[in-house]
């Protein structure tokens, strides 16, 4: 049974695994050690006005008491749909240690939850408090609140230094080494420590800090706080009675995309530096190179606060315009020094998880998007750790628990394994369109609310070290025991070294491993639905953004075909005005130029009317002459000679159809001219028509001269290369007949073309009837 305890023990402190069973706690722990569940607490946030706006408020949360709470899901939600079909319920009931409701004030938030834990943190005992939630839900609010309006953290930094005031250990001799050591530093290491502390502070604006004191002087809530009034059970306080003194160092960090970095350390370019989680050799996990500061009043602590809170990463997303991309931890290590020596080392860690987020409600692509991959991964590791301790503890088995998969769990792992008390704010809203995400948040807390946390009674005193590192006794005199069972600062394991299993039988050792096979099987299966539901996720908030991006295409074509109409429009008025405009400036150009004065237009008027009366004067006379002729000529005429009026007839009859001719050789005469105007005209266009012919022709003539030049100049040229061909057939001809002169040969008569085909068509012919037909005689039998 002694083998079994120490190999559980062994397990332990390899950090792989935890003793979930009770009955081994009651044997790993000394007897008087406390044991009981977490503390969970339930924080609502009340509606804003934007929320109230969008019909948000749809009674999804409803507080039953001061320890339970009921949720019902709204319509259009996944948990609504899925009660619909028969699977899971619409109304869910969860219990808490205490339930704060929208009207809870900060105070009311830590004389609840947190006080009962700063007292034990003076006491000499570790506190973990971390707020859990979906994105917008308050959690930061509670851990650090507002300059009007502080939150936990403040108020802890303000509890501290209320108690331990007046018994401050003013040397900064001492320091935090490891997670559980100290180390002491020589007068160098002090005044670098100093500098260090005095640059940050420096970097603080004085106005902020002003501002930063004026409102905790003028903030009620503070001040009732810091009174002594308020804080019954710190009025006694833990170094009075002992004359000890306490020397209070800080850090402040965040794990942003699984990487640690120091919110205390300025960073010189954009590029940050990060810290690895190491393994002190004892199970506990630990910052390296993470810079402590001593603080000796709250002015500073607060300094330190907002030089860290400018440095850590946060973004706007849809549902909250400032969102914490980070998990960021503040932690006070008090050393309760007696003397020259460290007795209690004990430590206060406040923890602002970032929120857990679905990427089509918060619109997250790009950096943003990895971010909440991140922040999603290591909640799911946190709430795998809580499930397996839980499960351990009600199955009675030892059994592996996943702190090394991330590096929040890993730090968190010596507050969950009995090394210190953790509790968890959950934070809420009260919004219908996140009410899926608060269910699963709900669940989480009620799984963890079922783990049993074991408390040590008394602390161990810490290991001191020198500074090379390594262990001193009291008086300063190395021990070699402590130096050969103490791991140097190179020597120790970070996050990725395996621990060692050898001491483990072998039976053990095979169930460890099927364990661990089932369990990474089963893992694979969820990872790859989790892949499945995620690449759906991905894909639905893709479409949407393509979907939305498709809509604004389209309202910006709009957009634009309006912005085009009204330009068109516009620059139709002003052509209108312009050809207004030039019309009225050729109108006035006109009368400018035609202008005539008033008195000139009077005269020319009176002259116009003179001359028409003259002209009517005169056709009146010329009318009344041609009646009074006739009768003046006939009183001539018989005065000299009588004349009948019927000769006056007569003539009168006669000179108008005279009179009439003569009108019909004008008209004629007329037509005439205008007939040889027409034919004058046809002329001239039969005219201008011949001579573009002619032109025509003339173009056409010459191309047919230039073709008549050019192939006459080929003629000649073919006449000339004829010549030379007759004078090479003439060479030739000579020397074949030389070559014939010379050769023995007789040369075969020619014959035609047809003689040789016929000879060849007729020659077997005559051979054949050139043949004699021979009878072969037969010889008589005998």
């Amino acid at each position: 049974m002694e083998d079994t305890n120490m190999q559980i023990i062994d397990m332990d402190m390899t950090g792989d695994f935890s003793g979930g069973n009770p009955l081994v706690q009651q044997a790993m722990i000394p007897g008087g050690a406390e044991q009981g569940m977490m503390q969970i607490y339930l924080r609502v946030r009340p509606f804003t006005k934007e929320e109230l706006s969008c019909n948000e408020n749809q009674d999804c949360v409803v507080i039953e008491d001061d320890q339970t709470v009921t949720l019902s899901a709204p319509k259009g939600s996944a948990t609504m749909k899925s009660s619909e079909k028969g699977i899971g319920l619409s109304i869910h009931k969860f219990s808490f240690s205490k339930v704060f409701g929208p009207q809870t004030t900060q105070v009311d938030l830590f004389e609840d939850t947190v006080r009962s834990q700063v007292f034990d943190f003076l006491e000499g005992k570790n506190a973990l408090i971390f707020s859990y939630g979906v994105t917008n839900a308050g959690k930061t609010f509670t851990i650090q609140g507002t300059p009007k309006d502080p939150g936990i953290l403040p108020r802890v930094l303000d509890a501290t230094f209320h108690c331990i005031g007046g018994h401050q250990y003013k040397e900064m001799d001492l320091k935090p080494y490891l997670r559980n050591g100290a180390q002491f530093l020589d007068p160098d290491q002090v005044k670098q420590e100093r500098t260090v502390k005095a640059t940050i502070l420096a970097s603080v604006k004085e106005e902020c800090d002003r501002q930063r004191r004026g409102s905790s002087d003028n903030d009620p809530s503070l001040s009732s706080f810091s009174s002594s009034s308020s804080l019954p059970g710190f009025l006694s306080s833990p170094a009075e009675a002992t004359g000890d003194q306490f020397a209070l160092w800080v850090a402040f960090f965040e794990i942003y995309n699984e990487c640690v970095y120091d919110l205390l350390q300025p960073s010189l370019s954009k590029k940050r530096s990060s810290l690895r989680v190491c393994d002190d050799g004892a199970g506990n996990a630990y910052v390296k190179d993470l810079r402590w500061i001593n603080i000796q009043n709250l002015g500073e602590a607060n300094k330190l606060v907002q030089f860290g809170n400018k440095n850590r990463s946060a973004a706007a997303t849809k549902m909250n315009h400032s969102s914490s991309r980070s998990h960021s931890i503040f932690t006070m290590k008090l050393l309760k020094i007696e003397g020259q020596t460290v007795k209690v080392i004990s430590e206060f860690s406040l923890c602002d998880l970032a929120g857990s987020e679905r990427c089509n409600k918060t619109k997250t692509f790009g950096e943003r998007l990895k971010e909440a991959g991140n922040i999603n991964n290591s909640l799911l590791i946190l709430g795998k750790c809580i499930n397996a301790l839980r499960n351990s503890q009600v199955d009675g088995k030892s059994s592996h628990i996943p702190f090394r998969e991330s590096k929040l769990t890993k730090l968190f792992q010596a507050f969950f394994c009995g090394k210190g008390r953790a509790s968890m704010i959950v934070n809420i809203n009260q919004c219908a369109s996140t009410y899926d995400e608060t269910l699963h948040v709900m669940k989480f807390s009620a799984v963890a609310k079922q783990v049993v946390q074991v408390i040590p009674d008394r602390c161990h005193a810490p290991c001191l070290v020198g500074r090379d590192g390594k262990p001193l006794l009291m008086n300063g005199t190395v021990d070699s025991q402590l130096d050969e069972s103490y791991l140097p600062d190179e020597n120790l394991l970070d996050e990725e070294d395996e621990a060692d299993m050898t001491m483990l039988p072998q039976n053990e050792l095979l169930d460890i491993i099927d364990n661990l096979r089932t369990r990474l099987l089963a893992e694979r299966r969820k990872n790859l639905v989790q892949e499945v539901e995620i690449r759906k996720e991905m894909g639905d908030a893709m479409l949407q953004q393509i979907l939305e991006s498709e809509e604004l295409r389209l309202r910006q074509i709009e957009e634009l075909k309006e912005s085009y109409a009204e330009k068109l429009e516009d620059t139709f008025e002003m052509f209108k005005d312009a050809i207004k405009e030039h019309a009225y400036q050729c109108a006035m150009n006109d009368l400018e130029d035609n202008y005539v004065p008033l008195d000139e237009f009077t005269e020319e008027q009176e002259k116009a009317e003179s001359l028409k009366r003259k002209v009517s004067e005169l056709e009146n006379l010329l009318s009344g002459t041609n009646r009074v002729a006739p009768l003046q000529t006939v009183e001539k005429g018989c005065q000299t000679e009588p004349f009948t009026d019927v000769e006056a007839d007569d003539r009168y009859m006669r000179l108008y159809k005279e009179k009439c001719v003569l009108e019909r050789m004008c008209e004629d005469k007329q037509e005439l001219i205008l007939s040889l105007e027409k034919r004058l005209i046809d002329l001239s266009q039969t005219l201008e028509d011949i001579r573009v012919g002619f032109l025509e022709k003339s173009a056409d003539l010459e191309a047919l001269q230039k073709k008549a030049d050019e192939q006459t100049a080929s003629t000649g040229d073919a006449v000339r290369l004829n010549a030379e061909k007759d004078r090479e057939i003439a060479s030739l001809k000579t020397q074949i007949e030389k070559f014939s002169q010379k050769s023995p040969v007789q040369p075969k008569p020619k014959k035609g073309f047809l003689a040789n085909i016929k000879e060849a068509v007729t020659s077997p012919r005559k051979g054949a009837s050139s043949r004699s037909l021979r009878k072969t005689p037969r010889t008589p039998r005998s």
